[in-house]
């Protein structure tokens, strides 16, 4: 079915979503993409990049290189991704700094309600299924128990973290900017796109783009041979995730972003959270959270905003099933 300008722009409108999304350190633009109807072609568009490429470039012209790489699509998509990324990184900042419950109770929404949409898409249950569900919720789980690593600007370790983020970005309920959080690459590449540091810059995008070309065959090929068990194996890591988008923290431990420690976060406050105190003391960039666990709101120590909460995670449920109805039309 050949796509009209309202099929692009509706594209664009999911790529801006999904740009959202990955903003976020926790939440992950290949949920939204699943959602929305457009992760296998995503993945298989990006899986088709190869050298044959160009040789259609030189032997067909642009037009056939285009409709090969599906370029519609792509533009379309990375257009939503590019204003949305940009835009949002911004808003995201203030809203985790300022209103942490409220933007964490959203997503929580979001991504609960997306367990169904994205699990009744499997066709056929069967003990491998159930294995792959279970193995991706406790690989997804696991992952967001996972301490902060200290900053690291190495060249090559840009590289892997580039690699290995671009495929958490893709993968749906794990988040490339929370995999950046983990490995400690989070605030070198922040400062680098801050600073303009092209080196650091191309250094990171290239692991990226390698990791993505490669990634992209795998769950390609995945799709093709155990579609049932492959969506199993996502909507665990979606149910995983659940746990790091969880509203009410309490703070373990923290980095001092100044010596490089790591210290309890007992000993510095008795707030119990982290974004408590620095809304207090309105510093953002002295501690960051290394290690934190998810409470009961009666547990929180500040006001745990318990009705906007759920307020929002109704909206998050309401934002998903119009994402699910857009998907659903016939592209």
């Amino acid at each position: 079915m050949q796509r009209q300008f309202k099929d692009y722009f509706i594209i664009t409108l999911k790529g801006i979503a999904m740009g959202a999304a990955d903003a976020v350190p926790g939440v992950s633009g290949g949920t939204i993409a699943l959602i929305s109807g457009i992760y296998e072609e995503l993945i298989s568009t990006i899986a088709n990049v190869n050298l044959s490429l160009v040789t259609t470039l030189r032997k067909e012209g642009f037009k056939a290189f285009w409709t090969q790489i599906n370029g519609n699509f792509l533009l379309a998509l990375l257009t939503g991704i590019g204003v949305s990324f940009v835009v949002f990184m911004r808003i995201a900042k203030y809203l985790l700094e300022q209103h942490p419950i409220l933007i964490w109770s959203f997503f929580f929404g979001l991504i609960i309600v997306s367990i169904w949409f994205v699990g009744k898409q499997i066709k056929k249950w069967n003990i491998a299924n159930i294995i792959s569900l279970i193995i991706g919720a406790i690989a997804a789980y696991y992952i967001s128990t996972l301490p902060s690593l200290g900053a690291n600007d190495n060249p090559y370790f840009l590289f892997i973290a580039g690699a290995i983020a671009i495929c958490a970005m893709i993968l749906p309920g794990i988040s490339g900017s929370f995999i950046l959080v983990i490995l400690g690459a989070y605030k070198t590449l922040s400062d680098a796109l801050h600073d303009f540091d092209i080196k650091k810059i191309a250094i990171f995008m290239t692991g990226a783009v390698l990791g993505l070309l490669t990634f992209s065959r795998v769950l390609k090929w995945l799709f093709k041979n155990y579609y049932n068990t492959t969506l199993a194996l996502l909507t665990g890591f979606i149910i995983g995730s659940l746990n790091k988008v969880w509203p009410w923290k309490k703070t373990i431990s923290v980095l001092d972003d100044k010596t490089g420690a790591i210290e309890e976060f007992i000993k510095i406050s008795d707030v119990g959270t982290l974004s408590i105190y620095q809304q207090q003391t309105n510093d953002f960039e002295t501690y960051k959270t290394v290690l934190e666990e998810s409470i009961l709101p009666s547990s929180y120590t500040g006001d745990s905003q318990i009705w906007q909460a759920i307020a929002l995670m109704i909206f998050g449920f309401l934002t998903i099933f119009i994402l699910e109805k857009v998907g659903a039309k016939k592209q």
